[in-house]
């Protein structure tokens, strides 16, 4: 598993933990950062899951606003928590990461949705980043 793909998976369980406990984002990258200064073996993971989540923060209104214009029929709360995290993530890589391609930053949520969301989320979260991928070409 590469460095990035652990950081995605690291800023999900931030962002999914935090939805979960009712944790602002700030208040859950926060406790996150103190255990991450506990475990320096894993520092390179660290600094792009922290990238991640800060995007998130910093963005969260629009990413949310993606998410909801293009999820046909289905608000964010009525989703469930990992695939709101998982979409989270991979709309920040899409809009505001450039050194992320739009088709790894697809192929990792899926990814992620296939091993740890239900059986169609994999395709929900395949078919909504590609159309916001598509109506928001990156410059």
């Amino acid at each position: 598993m590469s460095a990035r793909t652990k950081a995605r998976k690291r800023a999900l369980d931030v962002l999914f933990s935090a939805d979960l406990r009712q944790l602002s984002l700030p208040q859950a990258l926060a406790a996150e950062a103190e255990r991450a200064a506990n475990e320096p073996s894993r520092e390179a993971s660290w600094l792009y899951a922290r990238e991640i989540v800060d995007g998130v923060i910093d963005h969260q209104d629009e990413i949310d606003e993606q998410i909801e214009t293009y999820a046909q029929g289905w608000t964010l709360a009525r989703m469930p928590a990992v695939d709101r995290a998982i979409l989270r993530i991979g709309v920040w890589e899409l809009l505001f990461n450039d050194a992320v391609p739009e088709g790894v930053a697809i192929s990792e949520a899926v990814e992620a949705a296939t091993v740890l969301s239900t059986d169609d989320s994999a395709g929900f979260v395949n078919g909504l980043l590609a159309k916001i991928a598509q109506n928001n070409p990156r410059g």
